[in-house]
């Protein structure tokens, strides 16, 4: 009889934050520079309209890799929460590429997600370029349910389809000299109007050093809550990293970049005495405007005790052993 051994990020089915709360969570960004956003998920709620709730839920249906949805989920990832309502999670969000307010996921239905090819290169045996329909092939894809920590001091439960980060550095075969992945989200200010904003350094880039990206946590979101991923919220490759502050979790992606030096990320370069590279869940350690010691959960309107490293520090707290003298959690 098999043994099955409970790790501590595993978290039971309850836990998923409703549908429609998750799809916006990256409009709460947006008010970085007025610190964190209190609203209730009533207030969030006002002003979406049925149709347009509609609307936003069909836009992944013609997205070529619906097929390949719902996939397993990994009984390993649990939640106790129940799902994001759909509503709030399809129509508020936040994407710079495409403006400041928080209602843009109607603006990101603009951007072609096909044709999408992701380009490997830097310090790997040898660089190329693939489909993402070609990639998406070679994957191991699985649901995961993970936490969410946003540096806003919210959270939520989500329920990621995609694969392990792990598995695509596998694919690029990096160098031994190689110490950092760096990711880069797409160009297209033609579509996406906020890369018109001179004052941002596009593209988004964020990155990881290679433990980090190889650690069994790091994951390459490409769907939610059983579909594609919506345009809104990263189609068709997005980061998701649960014990690091959301903003790590780039979208997007349409580069790969293994190098030796660490990468400049998006937020560093804006502000870096408050957006470091690290970003790693500290309830200890406040943002310069606001504290990181409890988090709102969406959905329940409640404030509950932030976790070091979002609660999954005992399988990733080794990776930063010797850093001591590291911003680790800015």
């Amino acid at each position: 009889m098999p043994i099955i051994k409970r790790r501590g990020w595993a978290l039971p089915e309850s836990a998923v934050t409703p549908e429609r709360l998750f799809h916006q969570r990256r409009r709460f960004v947006a008010g970085l520079a007025a610190g964190p956003i209190l609203m209730s998920a009533g207030a969030l709620l006002a002003g979406c309209e049925e149709q347009d709730i509609k609307t936003a839920s069909a836009e992944t249906t013609d997205d070529p890799s619906a097929k390949l949805y719902p996939v397993e989920r990994n009984t390993t990832y649990k939640a106790e929460r129940p799902l994001t309502d759909e509503r709030l999670a399809t129509t508020y969000n936040n994407y710079y590429e495409f403006g400041s307010s928080k209602n843009i996921w109607q603006r990101a239905q603009d951007l072609p997600i096909r044709p999408w090819t992701v380009r490997i290169d830097g310090m790997v045996e040898q660089p190329f370029e693939i489909d993402i329909d070609d990639l998406l092939a070679k994957m191991p894809l699985e649901e995961r349910v993970y936490r969410h920590r946003c540096v806003e001091a919210w959270s939520m439960v989500v329920p990621w389809s995609g694969f392990p980060l792990r598995a695509l550095v596998d694919l690029a075969r990096p160098l031994s000299s190689a110490k950092y992945v760096k990711m880069v989200s797409f160009s297209n200010p033609e579509v996406a109007i906020g890369q018109k904003a001179a004052w941002y350094p596009w593209p988004y880039v964020e990155g990881l050093t290679i433990a980090e990206a190889t650690n069994d946590l790091a994951f390459i979101a490409t769907g939610i809550y059983g579909k594609p991923m919506p345009k809104q919220n990263g189609a068709p490759l997005r980061l998701a990293v649960p014990w690091k502050y959301g903003f790590k979790s780039t979208k997007g992606i349409v580069q790969f970049e293994f190098t030796d030096k660490r990468p400049f990320s998006f937020w560093e370069n804006i502000q870096a005495s408050e957006y470091g590279f690290w970003a790693n869940v500290n309830p200890e350690v406040p943002h310069p405007r606001w504290s990181q010691a409890t988090e709102r959960v969406l959905g329940l309107d409640e404030r509950v005790p932030t976790q070091l490293y979002n609660g999954y520090g005992e399988y990733v707290a080794e990776l930063y052993d010797g850093l001591e003298g590291e911003k680790l959690f800015m």
